[in-house]
């Protein structure tokens, strides 16, 4: 496989996870864009990264890079999804990949209107342990899906000036939380949910503290998922079929599951790859995809995850600044 030159966007928790799996694989990021340059300095000291960009843009017009990994906040992503891809650059991009569906489409047709790969840097796609689980499914062995429940429940302190609770930095459960619940609904799930109902709880910001969300496909599969930002829950995702249920603890990032089947209510458990190396496995799977190899990156799914968020938002009522007086989806 060829090497590519990546640039981190963003010099935060993962642009710093980032350069340490492209190190644990004996690379070096490339290049390090970032708001605050005296940031992006000490970031590329720290890493022995060779190249810092005085201004953002720089990064989009350097012809030596080949592959951005954007980390900023959600808000500021289709901005520079914009740049990157109009440039030819393939980007990774953080979740929540964009605001809603109309932002996503947008990148998505300018990805394929300049011919690189654009994809959304999301855990569950990549780790070993859902790619064995799938492998499992749709051996028939378990035989049909019928219901899958999601619990992901962190604990935030009140302070509303926090990313989480600001309304100004694209705050609230869904695009922070419930991306993660969702990817893994639509990854097990045979299609898209169109039936949706869901309740919320808001923030005094005004963004989305707690939901409950009820889905439903043509397939009649079905799933239930309860999001909070002050509520610890242990990330659990129980997804069951006729002949047995799997058992997925600690996700989005993860190495083991259990099956238990039902005829016997005899339990396995299943392992695979490593949660540590979870940033390697998507630096593997993106530099496949841009290489031409058969590697499947999930852009429907992410697509479709994006539909569900922003239909639900929409049906609340819960705007984001960038998104007023605009179509959504």
């Amino acid at each position: 496989m060829a090497e590519y030159n990546w640039a981190t966007l963003g010099c935060g928790v993962i642009a710093h996870q980032l350069a340490e799996a492209m190190k644990a694989k004996g690379k070096t990021l490339y290049s390090v864009a970032n708001r605050t340059y005296d940031k992006a300095v000490s970031f590329a000291e720290k890493y022995g990264i060779q190249k810092v960009y005085n201004s953002i843009d720089e990064v989009f017009e350097d012809e030596n890079v080949d592959i951005i990994y954007i980390s900023t906040p959600h808000n500021t992503h289709i901005e520079y999804l914009r740049k990157a891809l109009s440039h030819g650059k393939h980007v990774i991009c953080e979740k929540s990949i964009t605001l809603n569906s109309a932002e996503l489409n947008e990148a998505i047709d300018l990805a394929e209107k300049n011919h690189v790969v654009l994809a959304e840097a999301m855990t569950i796609y990549h780790m070993p342990i859902y790619k064995k689980l799938d492998e499992t499914v749709k051996s028939g062995k378990l035989g049909e899906l019928r219901l899958i429940q999601m619990n992901f429940g962190s604990y935030k302190p009140y302070d509303m000036n926090n990313r989480f609770f600001n309304r100004n930095l694209a705050g609230g459960a869904m695009l922070d939380i419930g991306v993660y619940a969702l990817s893994i609904v639509r990854f097990f799930m045979t299609s898209k949910p169109h039936k949706i109902a869901t309740q919320v709880k808001y923030a005094p910001t005004g963004v989305d503290e707690q939901a409950s969300i009820l889905l439903e496909n043509k397939e009649e599969e079905m799933a239930t998922v309860i999001l909070s930002l002050h509520a610890k829950q242990p990330k659990r995702a129980t997804i069951a079929f006729d002949r047995g249920y799997i058992e997925i603890y600690e996700y989005p990032r993860g190495d083991e599951a259990t099956i238990t089947y039902t005829d016997t209510g005899k339990s396995e458990k299943i392992s695979a790859g490593d949660t540590a190396k979870a940033l390697e496995y998507e630096i593997e799977d993106m530099e496949k995809a841009v290489s031409g190899e058969k590697v499947d990156m999930h852009l429907d799914f992410t697509r479709d995850v994006m539909d569900i968020m922003t239909f639900i938002r929409k049906e609340w009522g819960m705007f984001y600044p960038e998104e007023e007086g605009k179509e959504i989806i």
